[in-house]
């Protein structure tokens, strides 16, 4: 299965869903003309944040239809005081003041996360020009993390001719513990089935495969194994695995016979950051893979961050990632 094909896919459920996303930094050319993408395909309803005039002037001069798109102006939004007051009684635990919580739903991307919040949304995407701390924060201020979920991670979809895996976590975390590790093959398993309709197969990889080698190192895999059963027994796990035996069926069956997961598996959860980021693009550049991603997860609702040099076909293909990953 071609990336541009699997896409193709995503968009085409995404317009079935018929959901709302809100795209907070309309300054961002770029973010119009995604957002024009997206109603003219009728991939989701969109939202754009920011000032109505300066917003119709942009798209005048960038050639960028507004037709079907809505324009909420946080400062004159009537939601503005009901946001404020949301946000100050989440955070004034923290010593946000009322003054404080007022300047911060003016930001774009935050009142955006309050609109997921409420559900006056059913996604955002950001990141265009905002950072990754500042969407990070926006996210677990605004909407929170999934009840039972213990930790924001991301996931990568590896797209090969034949085969799609998902690959975590290969963005977020240096170390995740046992129980955060497996907070991310759950995850990661659930979005894996939303995004390609595939059942989810989850090795939980390590240089040893079922004792082969003892170190902390693998005690650490073979908890997570079991918290994952414990918390999640619908799901097929498995762990601890070596790469191979993950994904080839002749090494999985010599390696771990009993295994339901060995040799078949689509969701690869690397033990830490260095492992899962070294993995992913030797897949990307040695294997020929396409990577789509890194796609955010662990939240309540889809809060999707964006690399600031993405392109606008990178904005639709996120948004319609959203549109699958919501509720």
């Amino acid at each position: 299965m071609a990336e541009m094909e699997l896409l193709n896919q995503i968009r085409s459920k995404a317009a079935q869903r018929k959901k709302t996303i809100v795209l907070p930094e309309s300054h961002d050319e770029r973010v119009l003309k995604a957002a024009e993408i997206l109603t003219k395909e009728k991939i989701a309803s969109v939202i754009t944040l920011g000032n109505e005039d300066k917003i119709r002037n942009d798209a005048k001069k960038t050639g960028v239809d507004l037709q079907g798109i809505r324009i909420i102006d946080p400062d004159k939004s009537d939601k503005l005081s009901d946001f404020t007051n949301y946000f100050f009684n989440l955070r004034k635990h923290k010593g946000v003041t009322i003054e404080q919580a007022r300047e911060t739903m003016r930001r774009d991307i935050f009142f955006g996360g309050m609109m997921v919040s409420q559900g006056m949304a059913d996604g955002s995407v950001s990141g265009s020009f905002a950072t990754t701390a500042d969407v990070m924060r926006a996210s677990i201020f605004c909407v929170g993390m999934k009840e039972g979920i213990s930790i924001v991670s991301s996931f990568f979809l590896m797209v090969f001719p034949d085969v799609v895996y998902s690959f975590a976590d290969c963005a977020v975390n240096p170390n995740p513990d046992a129980k955060q590790l497996a907070d991310i093959a759950i995850s990661t398993a659930d979005n894996h089935k939303k995004l390609t309709g595939e059942e989810p197969y989850i090795a939980m990889l390590s240089f040893s495969t079922k004792g082969s080698a003892e170190h902390e190192l693998v005690d650490k895999v073979r908890e997570a194994t079991k918290f994952v059963q414990q918390k999640r027994p619908d799901l097929n796990v498995d762990g601890e695995l070596q790469f191979d035996a993950a994904v080839v069926a002749g090494v999985g069956k010599k390696k771990a016979p009993d295994s339901k997961v060995a040799g078949r598996a689509n969701v690869l959860v690397f033990p830490d950051l260095n492992a899962g980021n070294i993995g992913y693009k030797i897949a990307q550049r040695l294997g020929g893979a396409e990577a789509v991603g890194p796609i955010s997860q662990g939240l309540k609702k889809p809060f999707f961050d964006l690399s600031r040099g993405c392109s606008v076909d990178d904005i639709v293909n996120t948004a319609a990632i959203a549109c699958l990953a919501a509720d």
